[in-house]
């Protein structure tokens, strides 16, 4: 077993050095990149997990699930409610899940190539309130808000996958995962990271995939959502989230899965301890997953959490959660999956300094270490609220963490001495041939929700704080925003299932929403 993950992985680059580099084939090119542990502390992690699913099991209440793992050679223990997976039931779904996968937008264009090192952000999920701008304060979203959300999304040049990202309270609680999903294809052509909180909106939810694609074959071609699937710690799973597990599986579409063990409550509390239980939660998904479906596309992901004893919170902008979330993509990217992880994002309470630097440190550190879907931009207070106004400035942040990872390279800089001749000659630079061609290439420029004027040119402007040009930005959004180009007979069996869904729940009509 000790030999197992160096004998089998196919990672091409590891490194025990905490701070290294990805070198391109010129030798010129370097991507910064970060790392927390030494691949023998990785091994020993993945040794300990394996050994846990075997000796002490992992809970299911799905009879599915439970048969299948039975099925395929697992012990069962009815008496427990227990399955324990020997660690050739973990080899087989580990050399069967895919090391990569690539997401589409409604038009099947390519959006997302979950490989490598490549990082992409998407907002953060599920939010149960809204802040508004106008109050500060906490409201529940509506069907407006998610459709001025997705508008805005559509805008949003650097978080290149859309979310389900905010339950809006004006629909009947059973069709909330299948509105979010619908209003996200409507008003957003962007991929769409979601889920479902029961096991009937699975179906209808594919259904509307299927429309938007043509087929299952093409959906399965051509992935247009990742719904993600969370085991509840410690090492459970329960019927809902297994059986979305299952549906996933069998028509191939990507899944995430988020386990959220909290360091020094629900799990133990050092990070090497936390990491354990979360390879282990994560694995026995892997397994349950690639059993009834072998190369269903999957994200080794996660929401683990540090416990703050003196405010009983789970600080998702602490410093160590955020370690534990980098340390597990480490894991992940020696499983030779690709990763994801909720960071990002703040448990601040409105748009102040905390916000940005919470949500730019977990940024910044989930570029450098690689992390392939980055879940969080525009959430506050302990992933419960989304904020239009955060998400604006967030996508700023995000511009800026992906500049750093293009690290740094020459750009016609050798010889040197013809620039400097230049410049001496000249004395600047401003429009000379080498300036005009690298500029925008070289140097990240941010819009205006981040102020860059000098103090006389920021007063004569209007002296506007950082909340009023992200609203003025969220605004200008929304004014310019032009609607789907999805072809309108699919939009109309779109609203065709969401109206028939509706009615199962006893609801005539849905909000009424813009056209």
């Amino acid at each position: 077993m000790k030999n197992y993950v160096l004998a089998n992985s196919r990672l091409c680059v590891h490194s025990t050095l905490r701070f290294w580099y990805y070198i391109n084939l010129k030798g010129v090119s370097m991507r910064p990149t970060l790392r927390f542990m030494t691949i023998e502390l990785i091994d020993r992690i993945i040794d300990e997990a394996r050994e846990i699913l075997c000796e002490l099991g992992v809970e299911i209440h799905n009879r599915r699930a439970i048969e299948l793992l039975a099925s395929h050679g697992a012990r069962v223990d009815a008496v427990k409610g227990r399955v324990y997976i020997p660690g050739s039931l973990i080899d087989r779904a580990l050399s069967s899940v895919p090391s990569s996968f690539t997401l589409f937008d409604v038009h099947g264009n390519e959006a997302c190539d979950y490989s490598g090192c490549n990082v992409h952000f998407t907002p953060g999920s599920a939010a149960i309130h809204i802040l508004d701008y106008h109050t500060d304060s906490l409201r529940k979203p509506s069907t407006k808000d998610f459709i001025e959300f997705s508008k805005i999304m559509r805008g949003m040049r650097f978080i290149q996958a859309t979310s389900t990202a905010f339950i809006p309270f004006d629909v009947h609680e059973k069709i909330s995962d299948s509105y979010r999903l619908f209003l996200s294809l409507l008003y957003c052509e962007k991929p769409v990271v979601t889920g479902a909180f029961t096991i009937e909106s699975f179906e209808v939810m594919k259904d509307m995939q299927v429309v938007v694609r043509g087929d299952e074959k093409a959906l399965a071609e051509k992935p247009l959502t990742i719904f993600s699937c969370c085991p509840t710690s410690p090492l459970k799973w329960s019927e809902t989230t297994c059986e979305n597990l299952l549906d996933c599986a069998k028509y191939r579409i990507p899944v995430e899965f988020i386990a959220m063990p909290l360091s020094g409550f629900m799990a133990p509390v050092t990070m090497v301890g936390t990491l354990v239980q979360h390879t282990a939660e994560t694995l026995s998904g892997v397994v349950i997953g690639q059993l009834a479906n072998p190369g269903t596309p999957m994200l080794y992901g996660g929401s683990p959490a540090i416990f703050d004893v003196r405010y009983e919170t789970t600080p998702m902008g602490a410093v160590e959660t955020e370690m534990i979330d980098c340390a597990y993509n480490e894991i992940g990217k020696r499983l030779s999956m690709p990763t994801q992880a909720y960071i990002a994002f703040s448990d601040a309470k409105m748009l102040d300094a905390q916000a940005g630097l919470e949500t730019a440190m977990g940024a910044t550190l989930a570029v450098l270490s690689g992390i392939n879907s980055i879940s969080g931009p525009g959430m506050l207070d302990f992933e419960s609220a989304q904020s239009l106004e955060k998400l604006v400035l967030d996508n700023e942040i995000c511009g800026m963490a992906l500049r750093i990872v293009k690290g740094i390279e020459p750009k016609e800089d050798f010889p040197s001495m013809p620039i400097f001749e230049e410049l001496l000659a000249e004395k600047h630079l401003l429009i000379s041939k080498h300036t005009r061609r690298y500029l925008k290439e070289e140097i990240y420029f941010p819009g205006k929700v981040i102020d860059r004027a000098n103090r006389a040119r920021w007063k004569d402007e209007g002296e506007k704080t950082l909340k009023a040009r992200a609203h003025e930005e969220v605004q200008r959004l929304l004014m310019e925003y032009t609607p789907t180009a999805l072809a309108a007979e699919k939009v109309r069996e779109i609203i065709s299932l969401m109206e028939t869904e509706a009615k199962k729940f006893g609801m005539d009509a849905l909000p009424e929403r813009e056209e």
